[in-house]
């Protein structure tokens, strides 16, 4: 079978709604309001759809990976943002080498784990 996908768009939850909007805005995504428990949250092309649904088995197991261009450059950004000072479970894990490339962590307020990486070239 042969795909012509436009784009990918994962769902995931959060614990506190309000407080995870805020952090994906300020994170960089813009937000466009679906329903009063839904928002599709976006960088470019790229999004994904942000829930007011919270199951702690589902959030603490869900991990979404963003290519980045320059890991260097974006976890300067990172730490620019002072996230985890404004968001008390937010959480920053440095870069790390791998066979395949570089990347860095970031656990939103939930507890969904962001990798954001870049692949050897």
């Amino acid at each position: 079978m042969q795909h012509k996908a436009l784009s990918i768009r994962p769902f995931i939850g959060s614990k506190n709604f309000e407080v995870s909007r805020s952090f994906y805005r300020d994170l960089g995504f813009t937000e466009k309001v679906l329903t009063h428990n839904l928002s599709l949250f976006k960088t470019g092309e790229l999004g994904f759809y942000l829930q007011d649904a919270y199951v702690e088995d589902w959030i603490n197991n869900t991990m979404i990976f963003l290519e980045v261009e320059d890991v260097d450059q974006y976890w300067n950004g990172l730490l620019a943002l002072n996230l985890t000072d404004k968001y008390k479970d937010a959480k920053l894990t440095p870069i790390r080498k791998d066979t395949w490339g570089r990347e860095c962590f970031l656990h939103d307020p939930s507890g969904v784990l962001w990798h954001f990486g870049e692949f050897s070239k």
